[in-house]
């Protein structure tokens, strides 16, 4: 899994493209149906998402990057972006945290295994970086979650849902 640098970059900024793109879908969903304060959440984790891109971008400046195609890219799907499971109207805002801390754990493995395997001491540096970015938002999110009341029954067991 060896990157060069504006391969590497090209990665990161659909990485966080994408993850944009999924909370701000998982957003207006909530809001459509009067979730307000899980659209709120997942609002703030798309404004954290754009940040990160575009200091991303911000960062390879003039460097001429790759125009990937969806089979190019070095992952099954983008670490950021989970599964379908928070596509549920009655997503309660314990379960969308934990929801968005496990696509924020997949980004941080992702730029901690790309820093590990790869030969460019500049790739190893930036993923080293984006892995500790991450890490912050990982840690944010389980503050988050320790502030928030988990629901009396486990979101996805919840027979009435």
């Amino acid at each position: 899994m060896d990157y060069s640098l504006p391969v590497f970059l090209a990665h990161a900024i659909a990485l966080e493209r994408e993850a944009a793109e999924r909370y701000l879908e998982l957003a207006d969903m909530m809001e459509a149906h009067r979730n307000d304060a899980v659209s709120a959440l997942f609002r703030d984790m798309v404004r954290y998402s754009n940040l990160h891109h575009d200091s991303i971008v911000a960062r390879a400046g003039s460097m001429p990057l790759p125009a990937l195609k969806s089979w190019e890219y070095r992952w099954s799907r983008p670490p950021e972006a989970g599964g379908e499971e928070a596509f549920d109207y009655m997503l309660d805002p314990y379960n969308a945290l934990r929801y968005a801390r496990e696509n924020e754990m997949r980004a941080m493995e992702y730029y901690t295994a790309v820093g590990l395997n790869t030969q460019d001491p500049e790739v190893r540096r930036l993923a080293a970086e984006f892995a500790a970015e991450e890490t912050e938002h990982v840690e944010a999110l389980d503050d988050w979650l320790a502030r928030t009341p988990r629901p009396s029954a486990p979101w996805r067991d919840d027979p009435q849902r």
